[in-house]
């Protein structure tokens, strides 16, 4: 599994658009490009209360399908989101493979 990790640390004044706005659309529309199979939406905890950080994970079944993503879809969906935010968001991205899984069961 690959995990294409995209952390963002968000302006407080526009925080709560823009956690409405990737869950409604943003999210949604990278989901139906097909590439991720799954999206999380995790928000990085410090000790100051005022920071919003998030950690955006998509799932993806190996690399070749996030290297598809990237080369078809990735810099019309990352132009949308910087059309809406500019300078508002600031993000980086990482990609993880799952070495291991492990349950509580």
């Amino acid at each position: 599994m690959i995990i294409y990790n995209v952390t963002c640390n968000v302006d407080s004044e526009i925080v709560e658009d823009w956690l409405a706005w990737m869950k409604e659309t943003h999210i949604p529309d990278i989901l139906q490009t097909d590439f991720f199979i799954k999206a999380t939406i995790n928000r990085i905890l410090s000790e100051e209360d005022n920071q919003y950080t998030y950690a955006i994970m998509y799932y993806c079944v190996n690399f070749q399908a996030l290297k598809d993503y990237q080369k078809t879809c990735a810099n019309r969906i990352q132009d949308n989101h910087f059309k809406r935010y500019g300078n508002k968001v600031l993000s980086f991205r990482t990609v993880l493979r799952e070495i291991n899984s492990f349950n509580n069961s």
